[in-house]
């Protein structure tokens, strides 16, 4: 039984351009890199304060030299001027290197803390969130907040330098044509905001576009054989091209604001250029104001606004930041449903293995609607979808306990809540007399050896596959493999046990796959074992040998089986029979037939035997 399917929710809701809290969480992971930052910070200072030294120069050539035919002063202003040009693409190029490195360290370190996170949440925030949304936060957003610490923070306060600087030097040459020069500058903010206000929503629904084309994706590469079974290829192609398509459109959109905003921009600098000859050249006429300085100005107001126009962008770069840091704070605020126990409660031995029991354990996969019952939001009335209902059983040292029962009944959801993906709502679940929850989910896995129907098998190869994370030798890996049959497959592949295998396993059969996974828990030698319809997908001759390995692998360990065939579990110690989550009928293979019982319909039904169906019908 699985975890009902929920929709797709869409992070289509943008915050505030700045949020202090979120900033100061995204600078804790530039603090690391802080002598990157200040470097940067103070080359591109340098860089601001160069954009005055040519109109200066350019000043003295015209309003000194050209009057005095002073060759030498051109010279020097030359030779000045080009060694400011040196420095200024040193300068330029230092700090795009040094925000570059520190963009991509930060999208490092952030990059590993979601990625341990993930691994840290529990298995029903999976089920409620797709997988390419996911991926989304990983690739997509986190980029975004590289943008945010190489063209953004950093190059934000460079630009507001530059303003500064060119400010204080139009004021200091000439306080009235200075203030000429910003006049402009009100419609330039007024053309800035519209500007913003149109890139927000187009960033937005770009942002939104890219994740449902990143969750389409997924879930159809990921289905392919069964697209191409039904034959949906163009169905599918349709919906893609509509995804595509409405993506597109979001980017042509965000690109015609562009295309409308730089040449504002411009117009609004040729204006102000205008407006300076204007109320300059009056002045030069009347001897109150130099050529060399109207000059100047000329140059200082092209390069004044060009910062202006790039602190818009920073904005939105500011913007869509602070959207993608909210979601990716989200994710890792989020708390496992099924917190890991710091404090170590040690396992107590006992011969022969460890014993399992359930102690009235309910459980249920609609957590939200338990929790609004709880919190008085929903009526009790309202029913809840319970998938285990009071199930209690021991399996002991030794022992193999068999869990059979029609599709849903809870057979799998008990191998769930054992491995701890999920706690139940009530009742416990304990490990020699000790409570699972108390134990570090690392020492209570450790004690699992699980081999489960769908089968996951990492690209890789053979080798490794089987190892995973076990220190193992490779004689090690060979024996585990030789006790369950897989040995004589293996090596009969081109490369044996260094085959590298396709995603998922794709390369290999269904039943060698099997065959791989058990020795991948016999490898484990772990002192319990879950078998979930371990032998399904084997054919009879490996089926065999399978068991034989079994009956020496299982000695000495617990085993709990779900099996679908009955005639794989005849020789369990202890048959618990499932029906509508709650344990219908218990006891051994022949007490069972005996008792003539739900599970004597099963098996005369998985026999052959038409007898029950006639009962049924009469």
């Amino acid at each position: 039984m699985t975890a009902p399917a929920t929709q797709p929710h869409e992070d289509d809701v943008l915050g505030k351009a700045y949020d202090r809290k979120l900033m100061s969480r995204l600078l804790v992971y530039a603090r690391p890199y802080h002598a990157l930052m200040y470097g940067a910070f103070g080359l591109l200072c340098v860089e601001g304060g160069i954009q005055v030294v040519g109109p200066l120069l350019t000043r003295r050539v015209i309003d000194v030299a050209v009057p005095t035919h002073d060759m030498g002063v051109v010279v020097i202003c030359t030779a000045l001027f080009l060694l400011a040009l040196v420095t200024e693409f040193i300068t330029s190029y230092g700090q795009t290197w040094l925000t570059s490195l520190l963009g991509q360290r930060v999208m490092r370190d952030l990059r590993m803390e979601i990625y341990r996170h993930l691994q840290r949440l529990s298995v029903s925030y999976f089920d409620r969130n797709p997988v390419g949304r996911l991926i989304t936060r990983v690739t997509s957003d986190v980029e975004t907040l590289n943008e945010l610490f190489t063209a953004g923070v950093v190059a934000g306060l460079g630009d507001l330098f530059t303003l500064v600087a060119i400010s204080v030097a139009m004021l200091i040459m000439d306080w009235r044509l200075a203030l000429w020069s910003f006049a402009v500058i009100p419609f330039v903010i007024m053309v800035s905001g519209l500007f913003r206000k149109g890139v927000r929503e187009t960033y937005r629904e770009i942002r939104v576009r890219i994740a449902r084309i990143n969750s389409f994706l997924q879930e159809r590469l990921t289905g392919m054989r069964i697209v191409q079974l039904f034959g949906q290829e163009k169905r599918e192609a349709q919906r893609f091209d509509e995804l595509n398509r409405s993506h597109l459109d979001s980017q042509l959109k965000s690109i015609t604001i562009y295309a409308l905003y730089f040449p504002a921009i411009e117009l609004l600098t040729s204006i102000a250029l205008a407006i300076l000859i204007v109320a300059g050249a009056s002045r030069v006429h009347a001897n109150l104001l130099s050529v060399g300085t109207v000059a100047a100005f000329l140059q200082l107001v092209r390069r004044f606004f060009q910062p202006l126009q790039d602190l818009s962008e920073k904005y939105n770069i500011l913007q869509t930041a602070m959207a993608s840091s909210e979601r990716i704070f989200t994710l890792l605020d989020t708390v496992p449903t099924v917190p890991d126990r710091a404090d170590r409660v040690g396992i107590r031995n006992k011969p022969g293995g460890i014993e399992v029991s359930f102690e009235d354990v309910w459980f249920a996969y609609d957590l939200a609607h338990l929790a609004k019952q709880k919190r008085g939001e929903e009526p009790e009335a309202v029913p809840v979808e319970w998938v285990l209902k009071g199930v209690s059983f021991t399996a002991r040292p030794g022992e193999t306990l068999a869990l059979v029962g029609h599709t849903g009944a809870g057979k799998t959801t008990i191998v769930n809540l054992l491995m701890r993906f999920y706690d139940p709502q009530r009742g416990r679940i304990t490990i020699n007399g000790v409570d699972i929850r108390t134990m570090p989910l690392e020492e209570l896995r450790s004690l699992i050896g699980y081999v489960q129907q769908d089968i996951f098998l990492f690209a890789g190869d053979i080798a490794t596959n089987i190892r995973l994370s076990n220190p193992l030798s490779d004689e090690e890996v060979v024996r585990a493999a030789a006790k369950v049959g897989a040995d004589r497959i293996i090596r009969g592949f081109p490369h044996g046990y260094r085959q590298v295998l396709g995603e998922r396993g794709a390369s290999i059969s269904v039943g060698e796959r099997q065959l791989l996974s058990f020795a991948r828990a016999i490898a484990a030698n772990a002192p319990l074992l879950l078998l979930d319809e371990a032998t399904s997908a084997v054919d009879s001759e490996i089926e065999a040998e399978i068991h034989a390995a079994l009956s020496v692998l299982v000695e000495g360990r617990t085993t709990i089986a779900v099996a679908h065939r009955l005639s794989t579990i005849a020789n369990a110690d202890m048959i618990l029979v499932l029906h509508h989550g709650e344990v219908a009928e218990r006891g051994t293979h022949a007490q069972l037939i005996e008792h003539r019982g739900l599970y004597s319909t099963l098996w005369r039904l998985q026999a052959g035997d038409s007898e029950p169906l006639l009962q049924r019908a009469g």
